[in-house]
């Protein structure tokens, strides 16, 4: 799967989950990569999925689109026969969460954090696409949650899930399995593309660049990269991500401190010389630009 088709699945996210009949998600494929020892990463529409499996069942990080559900189930049981014990959800956006009625029917505990259910209650509207989501069903939504972080000691591994604040969403988790030395990040990387940052949902720029910092911090130049959305990556992946965002905030938040406005600021092109590396997913300059300056402007 290429990156354009990976990141496609942002603008599905944003979609009502009523709009899913009109997805023909029956050409969908899951492809399945083994990343580390027990730890596996799954790709079809929507946001990337981990799996760790071994004799205590299956760990599951995100669940994509009900629809693919069955689809996703036979990928998980190729490669372990156990049952899903757990979904952690890594924000609350229906490309990531979609599948969380379906387990949690089967008994699947669902687990988020604390903001990540809020907005699943709540719903929300996308100014961006013109889009609003519903409220999630009552059986999709997390049944515990965490305000800073939970560990989970599952099949060998300590995996510790942490929130990082205001990055991607205001609900945002990465999840590290210490052992395998793998990383999941969630939304908060794209990797090789501008991101969309859900400033609707209290994400921002400075918080997705913080939570990079913070996943820096923890991995090394063999730890395993799981994006929300991209190919599976590394160090040097995220570091070059960080980089481009940091350029792209030094370029355009001394025009939101003078008071220009969006237009003004769309003129100047401040993010022209990022586009022809990191301007080929969904989300092209303009409607970055256009969400970073909502969320600083605000």
């Amino acid at each position: 799967m290429n990156i354009r088709s990976s990141v496609l699945g942002v603008f599905i996210a944003v979609v009502s989950v009523t709009t899913w009949a009109q997805q023909d998600f029956s050409k969908v494929e899951i492809t399945t990569t083994k990343v580390a020892d027990g730890i596996y990463m799954l790709e079809g529409a929507g946001g990337n999925i981990a799996v760790s499996a071994g004799a205590d069942g299956v760990f599951l990080i995100d669940d994509q689109y009900a629809p693919l559900t069955d689809k996703i189930r036979a990928a998980v049981k190729a490669v372990d026969e156990g049952p899903i014990r757990f979904v952690l959800n890594t924000h609350w956006h229906g490309d990531h969460t979609g599948g969380n009625e379906n387990l949690g029917e089967s008994g699947t505990l669902i687990v988020a954090h604390d903001n990540a259910r809020r907005q699943m209650t709540v719903g929300q509207f996308f100014e961006i696409w013109d889009r609003k989501v519903e409220p999630s069903p009552e059986g999709s939504l997390p049944v515990v949650t965490f305000s800073d972080s939970v560990t989970f000691h599952v099949n060998g591994d300590v995996i510790h899930a942490f929130h990082v604040e205001h990055a991607h969403t205001d609900g945002d988790t990465m999840v590290h399995f210490e052992q395998a030395n793998v990383l999941h990040m969630g939304d908060v990387f794209f990797n090789g593309t501008f991101p969309f940052i859900d400033v609707y949902s209290g994400g921002s720029l400075s918080g997705t660049i913080t939570g990079c910092n913070k996943a820096l911090e923890l991995v090394d130049s063999d730890t395993g990269i799981i994006p929300g959305h991209g190919p599976f990556g590394n160090r040097g992946d995220l570091v070059a991500y960080r980089d481009m965002l940091q350029q792209a905030h030094a370029a355009i938040a001394p025009m939101v401190r003078r008071g220009m406005s969006l237009e003004q600021i769309k003129a100047a092109e401040p993010l022209a010389p990022l586009v022809d590396a990191w301007g080929g997913g969904f989300i092209n300059a303009e409607q970055f630009l256009g969400l970073v300056y909502k969320g600083m402007a605000e």
